[in-house]
């Protein structure tokens, strides 16, 4: 599986709409009105490289609303509950 984190720059007067709009796109696991240089950030989640091109530029940007996308894809990824996990194998509950 292949995360990108999408940072997005939406009017202002229409960052809930453009929040959910973005929420119910199928590959989006979750977004994030945030504080700062950009207004949303968005997980993205798809399985080829392809898809992104698919995802980001041909149905995010294209919402009304949405003024700028600046994509980062993740290499790796950590999480406590990943790690929670590991150090629980074997363990009897």
């Amino acid at each position: 599986m292949i995360t990108a984190i999408v940072l997005i720059k939406t009017s202002v007067d229409r960052i809930p709409e453009i929040a959910e709009s973005i929420a119910s796109l199928e590959s989006v696991s979750e977004v994030f009105s945030v504080t700062g240089t950009y207004d949303l950030i968005a997980m993205v989640r798809v399985r080829r490289h392809e898809d992104l091109a698919e995802m980001i530029p041909g149905r995010i940007s294209k919402i009304p609303g949405v003024e700028a996308t600046d994509t980062h894809v993740a290499f790796r990824t950590y999480s406590q509950h990943d790690l929670e996990a590991a150090f629980a194998i074997g363990l009897d509950s």
